[in-house]
């Protein structure tokens, strides 16, 4: 009985543990099962924060984005003129060219045809309307303007720049904005040069006329002097060659006469012609190359005496100062250019090279005064130069008998004359002649053959020429320095350039982007 009563007590001890088991079993369950349906609050934590910072993120990209596109919009309202990366400043307007056409009272217009808004030339022409409003410049394209295709017959494959002023006008193709040397095949950029010359060659009535006299030299404008001939047109000259025997006279329209280096005398028409324009008021630019050989010449001289010239003597200037001399070469030159009107630009400038220049002897100041002439020094040399007669002596220091000294290589002489007209009656004129005792510095001809620039391009050769005539012609206003032309060996299409922006622009934005992104990412694994 004792045992059966202990093993019913046991068995409900055991029921009553089991239950309480149960009861446990049930909360630990319950507890887990409320536990897992919780939140973690860590995981959310670094949920809530990455989808902060992705936000901040996005809107980072976007405000980003916005601003790009901002100054994009703003830059093209504002038509700010693009930044010019080249050396020599090809796409810049040079204030030369500001000067040049600010006076300018018609309207002009200026047509790309063809041309995409973001074309360099484009850019360039368009500074010309800020410095003179009354120059207006547009991108048009065929099928826009068909008219203007049609009238100045600009073929519709491809592209042309129109100026144009009232019944006026002046077409430039693509090939025009550049020349190239025949030498290095290099294509040089002239794109300023050509619209400046379109602008005002359309907006005057007449363009000073530039005769060389052609038939007693070997330097002409088919050989020798064809980059000159270049230059004379950009800077809106009418020039021409001028056979005498054939017309008997210097044309009436003449601004400026050109001779240069006589290798044999005038004849008598020639003679008597050019007598005849000196006596009306007519301005001669007059190039002499050194003499190696006594010429027989009493015609030339005599029109050279009517200005106080004496006759060229055999022989080439030298120098001994070695900051005044090329490369060590005494025969290579670089005399100073003196003040004076048709100089003042050049006067600070870094010079002009003369090669085996010569000297100019001028008659005394009595024989001048009778000759109703005055002259004005354009160009000397240092006091260290000597005349060099014997070409067979190779010391680099003056001989014995030959002359030393400060010698005038350029000069300016201004002539009055008596001029009767058909009723008898007579007036005061002036004539004026600028002579250089050198012809090979504004040549095409080279130094040597390793060196391929002509003689022009150097330093300021080819504004002491360009602007010696541009006085004679009176034209005050192309008195000036200017900019270099810079070579261009390759220019790109417009869809290379437009790749070269995308390049430019969306590489630098993806990188940044990137940046960001990555700057994120690393912030909230922290």
């Amino acid at each position: 009985m004792k045992e059966d009563k202990k093993t019913e007590k046991m068995s409900k001890e055991e029921k009553k543990a089991k239950k309480a088991t149960e009861k446990l079993d049930k909360k630990a369950k319950k507890a887990l099962k409320e536990k897992s349906e919780k939140p973690n609050k860590f995981i959310e934590t670094i949920k809530k924060k990455w989808l902060i910072n992705s936000t901040k993120t996005f809107l980072l990209v976007v405000i980003i984005l916005a601003f790009f596109i901002g100054v994009s919009v703003l830059m093209q309202k504002l038509d700010l003129t693009p930044i010019d990366l080249t050396e020599d400043k090809l796409f810049t307007l040079t204030s030369e060219s500001k000067e040049k056409v600010k006076d300018i009272d018609k309207d002009i217009n200026i047509y790309f045809v063809g041309y995409s808004d973001d074309d360099s030339t484009l850019d360039l022409a368009k500074q010309y309307t800020k410095a003179n409003e009354k120059i207006k410049v547009e991108a048009v394209t065929q099928d826009s303007r068909p008219d203007l295709v049609q009238k100045y017959g600009i073929e519709t494959s491809s592209q042309g720049i129109i100026v144009e002023c009232g019944n006026n006008y002046k077409v430039l193709a693509t090939s025009d904005l550049y020349t190239h040397d025949t030498t290095t095949y290099e294509s040089i950029n002239v794109a300023e040069e050509k619209l400046t010359a379109a602008i005002r060659s359309v907006s005057v009535e007449e363009l000073p006329k530039v005769y060389f006299l052609n038939g007693y030299s070997s330097f002409t404008l088919t050989s020798g002097m064809q980059y000159l001939n270049m230059y004379l047109q950009n800077e809106v000259n009418e020039v021409e060659t001028l056979d005498i025997l054939s017309t008997g006279k210097v044309p009436d329209d003449c601004s400026t006469l050109v001779i240069t280096s006589p290798e044999k005398d005038f004849d008598d028409v020639a003679t008597n012609a050019i007598t005849e324009y000196i006596n009306k008021g007519g301005n001669i630019l007059w190039l002499n190359a050194a003499i190696a050989k006594q010429l027989d010449l009493p015609n030339v001289n005599k029109i050279l005496a009517l200005y106080g010239v004496k006759p060229f003597e055999i022989g080439i200037i030298r120098e001994t100062d070695s900051s005044k001399m090329v490369s060590n070469s005494p025969d290579l030159i670089m005399p100073e250019i003196q003040y004076s009107d048709a100089t003042n630009k050049l006067y600070n400038s870094e010079g002009v090279i003369f090669i085996n220049a010569t000297k100019i002897n001028v008659a005394s100041d009595e024989e001048l005064e009778s000759l109703n002439t005055t002259k004005t020094s354009l160009i000397k040399t240092s006091e260290d130069a000597y005349f060099r007669t014997n070409f067979e002596n190779n010391s680099d220091k003056a001989q014995d008998g030959e002359e030393t000294g400060a010698f005038l290589v350029g000069a300016q002489f201004n002539k009055i004359v008596t001029e009767a007209n058909d009723e008898t009656d007579t007036k005061e004129v002036k004539s004026q002649l600028i002579i250089y005792g050198e012809n090979y510095f504004v040549s095409d001809y080279q130094l040597t053959q390793s060196t391929q620039t002509p003689m022009i391009a150097y330093r300021e050769n080819k504004d002491l020429v360009l602007n010696s005539i541009a006085y004679l012609s009176d034209r005050e206003e192309d008195i000036t320095v200017r900019k270099s032309t810079g070579s261009v060996t390759y220019t790109a299409t417009e869809q290379e350039n437009r790749i070269i922006l995308a390049i430019i622009t969306v590489v630098p934005l993806l990188i940044i982007i990137a940046g960001i992104v990555v700057w994120a990412n690393r912030r909230r694994k922290k």
